[in-house]
């Protein structure tokens, strides 16, 4: 992600600060509230500052379009991706200036859900987002912007809850089209949570039961270590797992295991049977992980429990 950290601004919007970035030569994205009440603020970026104009607001979607005064034009800049094409468990990056100082600071995490509120979407993300990071680039793994950070819900309210304007809605203010919209998604969401019920009840019960079909998925996974053990040392003359809690992970990937010839043993049967029983086990990692989700467990807890019963596959997350 170096590459990127050229095209994302600092922003002084004298009482307050934010970030931006570049997604034209002169023009760069923030969040409305970054700039609320400004007409013209001050930025800085890949080393050179700039004064810029506040051309256009959205509050309804807490986004804005800054018109930067002498813009150097081989300035760095980044692509609009697809937010609404990001899946839950894809990997993203959020780049900013956290606390408004501490340049191109830069968090990893992943995509928790798409949310709908009202006409906005929403990327939920537990890459931490904190002051100052608002209006920064969240970005896939190609460097693509999917998403323009925009808040962290208050802690009275949840925990690891960052939120970010899908970039779609960047796409359509750079074409002119900026929809009225009532409120600021920020007040909606807490307002929204803070009238909801107390779920950590609810989430405690989901973990638990998360972390008992893992248990079970354990075990079956231990009788297929032992299989896997017993025919590999016949059969098997290579895998590309290498790094996989279970060698036999390999089994999920096309082509993931290189078995040896002339063996004088019916290699491909055990092979097949045992992808036969390692893709049910998949599937049943993947089922109680989709329940978990829905059910508000958190993904660095899902992480944390695939870790604690050696389930932990880089290919669920791709």
């Amino acid at each position: 992600m170096a590459i990127a950290l050229p095209a994302v601004a600092s922003i002084d919007a004298g009482n307050s600060r934010g970030s931006g970035f570049f997604v034209r030569h002169d023009i760069v994205v923030t969040n409305a509230h970054v700039v609320a009440g400004r007409s013209q603020v001050q930025l800085q970026a890949d080393g050179t500052r700039y004064t810029a104009r506040v051309i256009t607001t959205s509050p309804g979607y807490d986004l804005a379009l800054l018109q930067v005064a002498g813009a150097r034009p081989d300035q760095a800049t980044l692509p609009l991706g697809a937010g609404l094409g990001a899946r839950p468990g894809e990997e993203v990056v959020a780049i900013g200036y956290a606390l408004g100082s501490l340049s191109n600071t830069v968090t990893r995490g992943i995509v928790s859900a798409i949310r709908q509120d009202g006409a906005v979407s929403l990327l939920q993300t537990d890459a931490a987002i904190n002051p100052g990071n608002s209006g920064g680039p969240l970005l896939d793994r190609r460097g693509r912007v999917v998403g323009i950070n925009s808040m962290s819900i208050s802690k009275q309210v949840g925990e690891g809850l960052g939120f970010a304007i899908a970039a779609e809605h960047v796409s359509r203010l750079l074409e002119g089209q900026n929809p009225s919209v009532t409120g600021t998604p920020l007040t909606r969401l807490n307002e929204t949570i803070e009238r909801s019920p107390d779920s950590d009840d609810q989430r405690a019960q989901n973990t638990a039961r998360l972390e008992s079909l893992f248990q079970s998925i354990d075990r079956s996974g231990q009788q297929l270590d032992m299989a896997w053990n017993s025919g590999a040392r016949v059969c098997v003359a290579g895998t590309s797992s290498t790094q996989a809690a279970r060698p036999w992970f390999a089994l999920w990937e096309i082509n993931g295991v290189r078995l040896a010839t002339a063996s004088g043993y019916n290699c491909t049967g055990w092979l097949d049977s045992m992808r036969g029983d390692a893709l049910t086990l998949r599937e049943a990692v993947l089922s109680a992980t989709e329940s978990a989700r829905r059910g508000g467990v958190y993904p660095g807890t899902i992480r944390d429990l695939r870790r604690k019963y050696h389930l932990d596959w880089d290919g669920w997350d791709r």
